[in-house]
């Protein structure tokens, strides 16, 4: 089960993710960080679980700059597989 803790403070909005995220609940993070602020961060500190979809949301959000606070590792491990297969050529992702 997932639990969102939204912290919003000038114009910087802070989610605390907590518990399984999976990829059903990918829309409700991004409902939740849809506001105009400039900086938005996702603290995963007490995330415990995650899919192949979530690793990919995750590789998105850093690229459009959303900070990612305290990654478990391994998550932060798998998120830079996906980059490096998405990277290599003949790969279903790189078309």
């Amino acid at each position: 089960m997932l639990r969102i803790e939204k912290d919003s403070g000038g114009c910087v909005t802070k989610l605390r993710l907590s518990g399984r995220i999976q990829s059903d609940q990918i829309a409700s993070i991004q409902s939740e960080m849809g506001d105009d602020c400039t900086s938005k961060i996702l603290d995963l500190r007490e995330v415990m679980l995650v899919d192949l979809a979530v690793v990919r949301f995750l590789i998105t959000c850093e690229d459009e700059g959303i900070e990612l606070l305290q990654c478990p590792p391994y998550v932060r491990e798998w998120m830079l597989r996906e980059r490096a297969e998405g990277a290599q050529p003949g790969s279903p992702d790189s078309d």
